[in-house]
């Protein structure tokens, strides 16, 4: 863009932004004429917190078993497959 046209340009944003009255959005004109047969009601500013459902436990947990169980079988299992891998390479040099 030429310097002139940055002119022309930074003039006209002035001379909006300068105007007395502002017409207002589509949504604003849409909002009020809605609202001029049918206004709406009060509504807080934050809405009441639903009361919290118990939770529901998973459909494949076993009941009574906690989570550091499963975390125990995991790292056991994980530590058996380390070993199996070490006795299968000890085996594999001699």
């Amino acid at each position: 863009m030429s310097e002139r046209d940055d002119e022309e340009r930074e003039f006209d944003l002035k001379w909006a932004d300068g105007a007395e009255h502002k017409e207002p959005s589509a949504r604003a004109r849409m909002l009020a004429a809605r609202w001029k047969d049918n206004p709406p009601g009060p509504v807080p500013f934050r809405a009441d917190p639903e009361p919290r459902r118990a939770r529901r436990r998973s459909p494949g947990r076993a009941p009574g078993r906690s989570s550091w169980v499963s975390t125990a079988l995991v790292f056991g299992c994980v530590a058996a497959v380390i070993v199996l891998l070490g006795y299968i390479n000890f085996r594999g040099s001699a």
